[in-house]
């Protein structure tokens, strides 16, 4: 199986000989976004940093969202849609809620937690668990349910 820098070479030649702009353009951003974490490492990235790297890009897109639709640029959102979707589909396939929600009451059991002020305790033993196969505000807002 290619590391995510290896597919993304591979997807990059591809997106050239399509002549697919915006593939191209994130794809070469992205890997630019992996070679920078790995200068400052000072060492190639593992898996987990890469897809680390893939979720802060896919996080600030889905913030700047937000930016987009109160500027009312929906050219500039449809843009950013579209490469929000292209680095989906760069992650691990996601978890289901059922999936998700049985791994948070391990961790809640392993920690014996009983309240709210014990999310901190369970989120430290369940998100590297979960890190890139789910999002963190989903991870919070289930175990924020099992726990209120």
């Amino acid at each position: 199986m290619l590391s995510l820098s290896q597919r993304l070479f591979e997807e990059q030649k591809k997106a050239m000989k399509a002549q697919e702009k915006l593939r191209l353009n994130l794809i070469r951003g992205l890997r630019s976004e992996l070679k920078y974490a790995q200068i400052a490492k000072k060492e190639p990235l593992c898996e987990e940093e890469e897809q680390a790297v893939l979720l802060r890009e896919v996080k600030r897109r889905k913030e700047a969202l937000a930016d987009y639709e109160r500027a009312n640029r929906p050219s500039l959102l449809q843009e950013l849609q579209a490469e929000i979707e292209i680095l989906v589909s760069y992650l691990p396939e996601q978890l289901g809620e059922g999936e998700l929600e049985a791994l948070a009451r391990q961790a809640i059991d392993q920690v014996g937690a009983v309240s709210k002020n014990d999310m901190g305790k369970v989120m430290k033993v369940l998100m590297p668990t979960v890190r890139g196969k789910a999002d963190g505000s989903r991870v919070k807002k289930i175990v924020d349910n099992l726990l209120g």
